[in-house]
C-alpha cells in the first residue's frame, strides 16, 4: 500500500528536514504543500504571492524529496474556487493555474484543492447553493481546459460542509464539466456523514486520483487522525484494496509526533486487526 503524509504536517521543519523524516520512517509519497520554513507560500482557501517563487525553486525542493526515493504525486493549492468578488475570484484561478504551472515543470500529476467557501457561510445555504454550485463548475470548467495546456490534473476534494457535499453530488459534477481532467481526491472523512464507505467507492472509485487518510465523527465538523472517528477503516480499507489499490493513500491530520503511529493504525486495518467504527454501520 502506498502510504504517504502531507508535507503541511511539518511546518516547523524545511523541505530538506522534512524530505529525511518521511523517507527514514518509511514513506513512500507525499502531497507537497509549499508550508514548509523554507517555503511558507501555503495558504488555506486563499491564495498566496507566488511572484518571487521560480520553477528552478519548486525543482530544488521536489528533489529534495525525490532525491530520498519519494513519490511527489500531488501539489496542494486549496484555493477558494466559490469567491464571490469577481476579481478575488480571478485571481485565485490565476494562482491556480500558476500552481499547474509549477506541477507541470516537475512532472507532478495532481494539483488539488477543495470547492472553496465563503468565511462564515460554510455548507449548503438554499438561497444561493445553485449560483454558487455554478461558480464552482464554471471554476472547474476554466481550470480543466487550462489543465489539458499543462498536461496535469485538478484533483477535488468535496466535503459535507461544503457545496459539493457527498459522492453522489460529485460525480454529478464531474459529468456536469465533462474533462477528464478532472478528478477525485477522495476524503473518507469529508464524506462519512452522507455516505457509507461502500457508497463512497460505487460512485467514485473509476475517479480517485489519491487519498486523504484522516477520521470524523458523523456529526463533528472537525476532522481527526484515522481511528480517531467513525469510519469502519477494516471495511474500508478492504474497498480500497478491491477497487482501487496502490492508489496513493496520504494522511492528513498528523503530526511529527504521531505520524508514525497513525500510519501504523491503518497498516493494522489494512490486515483486517483495526478497531471498527463505534457506530457501526451507516446507512
Amino acid at each position: 500500500m502506498n502510504i504517504g503524509v502531507v508535507t503541511r504536517s511539518f511546518p516547523e521543519l524545511t523541505n530538506e528536514e522534512a524530505a529525511e523524516l518521511i523517507a527514514s520512517e518509511g514513506f513512500q509519497s507525499i502531497e507537497l504543500c509549499l508550508s514548509q520554513k523554507d517555503s511558507n507560500y501555503w495558504v488555506y482557501n486563499g491564495r498566496s504571492d507566488l511572484s518571487t517563487f521560480t520553477d528552478e525553486q519548486s525543482k530544488r525542493i521536489v528533489d529534495l524529496y525525490r532525491a530520498r526515493g519519494l513519490e511527489v504525486p500531488a501539489l496542494g493549492v486549496f484555493t477558494n474556487l466559490l469567491e464571490l468578488d469577481d476579481d478575488g475570484w480571478q485571481a485565485n484561478l490565476d494562482y491556480f493555474e500558476r500552481m499547474m504551472q509549477i506541477a507541470a515543470v516537475n512532472e507532478i500529476p495532481f494539483v488539488s484543492t477543495e470547492c472553496g467557501f465563503i468565511p462564515g457561510q460554510r455548507g449548503i445555504h438554499v438561497d444561493a447553493y445553485e449560483s454558487r454550485f455554478d461558480r464552482l463548475k464554471q471554476a472547474l470548467i476554466w481550470l480543466t481546459e487550462r489543465a489539458e495546456k499543462y498536461d496535469v490534473t485538478v484533483a477535488l476534494e468535496s466535503c459535507v460542509l461544503d457545496v459539493v457535499p457527498s459522492a453522489k453530488r460529485t460525480v454529478d459534477l464531474i459529468a456536469q464539466v465533462g474533462s477528464n481532467r478532472l478528478r477525485v481526491l477522495l476524503d473518507p472523512a469529508n464524506l462519512i456523514a452522507n455516505n457509507t464507505e461502500e457508497e463512497m467507492f460505487h460512485h467514485l472509485s473509476a475517479h480517485v486520483a489519491y487519498f486523504h487518510g484522516k477520521d470524523r465523527h458523523v456529526n463533528d465538523t472537525m476532522g481527526s487522525a484515522v481511528g480517531d472517528g467513525d469510519i469502519d477503516w477494516v471495511k474500508f480499507l478492504q474497498l480500497y484494496q478491491e477497487n482501487t489499490p496502490d492508489v496513493p493513500f496520504i494522511l492528513e491530520y498528523v503530526t511529527k509526533a504521531n505520524f508514525c503511529e497513525i500510519r501504523d493504525r491503518v497498516l493494522a486495518a489494512l490486515a483486517g486487526n483495526g478497531r471498527k467504527s463505534p457506530v457501526g454501520d451507516i446507512s
